[in-house]
């Protein structure tokens, strides 16, 4: 076995048990109206949330953002949004609100309670170190998120 195919198949592996991470690709799925990435692997559909610091270094912040990034941020957003719903059985929205800069924010809400708040920037380098990160960062915000509905659930009712 090469050292590629073990790499390929310690990625599938994370993919299969990482919860946030099938949720991402279930959410970047549901936005894909010509079925391009219903026959590749889930590894394969979320590559792109992987970006080097050095990928980053290269990849410019002027100009527009471009349509791609923008649903990439939305389905990030959407996956953390639906495993707070999942967890907590209370209804979360998703809003993201950018400039054509690549600065705003991101909001994920439950009633009247804003659960996940982000301040974005530079959103044309939206991206993570590793699959572990990406994993990592969007646990992070869903746990938060679900910790905010117990501590605050009737205002997530209304």
């Amino acid at each position: 076995m090469t050292a590629r195919q073990i790499d390929v198949e310690t990625v599938n592996q994370l993919v299969k048990e990482n919860a946030f991470l099938q949720e991402l690709t279930r959410q970047i799925r549901a936005q894909d109206h010509y079925g391009t990435f219903r026959s590749w692997e889930d590894r394969l559909v979320i590559a792109p949330f992987v970006v080097t610091k050095q990928k980053k270094k290269e990849i410019s912040v002027e100009g527009d953002v471009d349509p791609v990034t923008k649903l990439r941020v939305l389905s990030f957003y959407r996956a953390i949004a639906a495993l707070i719903e999942k967890e907590t059985g209370k209804l979360c929205q998703v809003v993201i609100d950018l400039s054509h800069e690549g600065f705003g924010w991101a909001l994920i809400w439950a009633g009247r309670l804003i659960v996940v708040n982000r301040t974005l920037r530079d959103v044309q380098r939206f991206g993570f170190d590793s699959l572990e990160k990406l994993a990592e960062e969007g646990e992070k915000l869903v746990q938060s998120g679900v910790e905010f509905i117990q501590r605050f659930p009737e205002v997530a009712d209304i």
